[in-house]
């Protein structure tokens, strides 16, 4: 954060909550897919009701963090980076050692680094905008982002315009939504629709930035979660290595007693 900032206690808590589902979401695909109960894919299946509301938590208060930043770009370039580590160890290393089926293109760390890079970038011109035209940039933002949520479907505003299939006969242009049938990834935000959600955080970040949040903002609640929102890129670079070390060591138990 910038000096002479107050820390805002309750984004790093609704981040660290955000984080803890994803977490825990994940964890029950890795019971199915290590250790092929069933049961793993129905829970992880009927949690993916609620996956975008605990990821639509993370994005925007990433946005917002973003007007708090002292280089949002620079902070882009990394994040980017560890989603492109992220890729070569799921896509490349994993099959390599006859671990397939859990490869990750262009997951939510690829696409909050590229966010943030884009953001960055126009980070003189948002700064300009005052409280009218914050709210309005939100607004925009909203609007967009239901547009283009069935982008990957091959459509806008849930199936009401249908785009031209020349978009989807490749997976070139998959970052941005647009990708066929062949194309899968364990992990996927493409930038349509997730880069407005970020950048109506950032849009949002106007009020942080002025430190005109509300007084409950700025008071500590649960330290748990605060830890776990300031090093959500580690956890959730090491989740997934933790959570598949611990189900193939239950998986190996179980073998010694069939």
């Amino acid at each position: 954060m910038k000096e002479g900032q107050r820390r805002i206690y309750l984004l790093d808590e609704l981040r660290g909550f955000a984080i803890i589902c994803m977490v825990f979401h994940h964890m029950f695909y890795d019971i199915g897919f290590v250790l092929h109960y069933d049961i793993g894919y129905k829970i992880f299946n009927f949690l993916c009701v609620f996956q975008p509301l605990f990821w639509a938590i993370f994005i925007i208060t990433s946005g917002i963090c973003s007007r708090l930043s002292r280089n949002t770009a620079r902070r882009g370039i990394i994040v980017f980076a560890a989603g492109l580590a992220v890729t070569l160890v799921t896509a490349v290393i994993m099959p390599a050692i006859g671990i397939s089926g859990a490869e990750i293109y262009f997951g939510v760390l690829s696409c909050l680094g590229l966010s943030m890079i884009i953001t960055g970038i126009f980070m003189p011109l948002i700064n300009r905008l005052g409280k009218k035209g914050s709210a309005a940039g939100m607004a925009v933002c909203a609007f967009m982002f239901l547009a283009t949520y069935s982008v990957s479907s091959g459509s806008l505003f849930f199936g009401l315009v249908e785009l031209p299939q020349p978009l989807y006969e490749t997976n070139y242009l998959a970052f941005l939504g647009f990708h066929n049938g062949s194309f899968f990834s364990a992990d996927y935000f493409s930038l349509l629709p997730w880069f407005f959600m970020f950048l109506f955080g950032a849009f949002l970040g106007k009020w942080a930035k002025d430190g005109a949040f509300p007084a409950g903002c700025y008071k500590s609640r649960v330290k748990f979660l605060q830890k776990v929102g300031k090093n959500s890129l580690w956890i959730y670079l090491l989740h997934q290595p933790a959570l598949y070390a611990v189900m193939y060591i239950i998986s190996f138990i179980q073998l010694l007693f069939v």
